[in-house]
């Protein structure tokens, strides 16, 4: 590996019902990934709010995922779509702050879908080793001005 390139720390806050599952059935089965991603079980990807995405780019994050179950497929009935709505929300905040929207990946993931979180996971370390770290991009919030 390169001196100058690195392994990029990847969030990862998967709904409870389906993308951790399909998380744990990636790793049942042995799917090959990389092993970037530190996993926080959340109870529906609807709780993952723009303010914790930020703060999770903020203390050091290169890349952050938010995983749930498909449209539809909700055990709460409508988190995911309150997930959908944010993602402007996301990609809003993240441009203020001068991150690139290129570093929030956003899927759904059902539990029976070990291999596409596998290919997720794969996809995104690769989008990221491609870009520079964000280890000290951001140390303060810029002001409105």
């Amino acid at each position: 590996m390169p001196e100058d390139s690195y392994e990029p720390k990847i969030i990862g806050f998967l709904c409870n019902w389906c993308s951790y599952a399909g998380a744990d059935g990636a790793g049942m089965a042995r799917r090959k990934q990389p092993p970037n991603v530190k996993i926080i079980r959340v109870p529906c990807s609807g709780r993952v709010s723009p303010e914790l995405v930020l703060r999770t780019f903020m203390q050091g994050a290169d890349g952050v995922m938010v995983l749930g179950c498909h449209i539809g497929d909700c055990h709460y009935g409508n988190g995911n779509h309150r997930t959908a709505k944010r993602f402007p929300v996301y990609h809003r905040l993240m441009d203020y702050m001068g991150i690139e929207k290129e570093r929030l990946w956003v899927q759904w993931v059902s539990a029976s879908e070990g291999q596409l979180f596998a290919e997720a996971v794969t996809q995104f370390t690769e989008r990221l080793r491609q870009m520079p770290p964000m280890r000290g991009k951001l140390t303060t919030v810029p002001s409105p001005d």
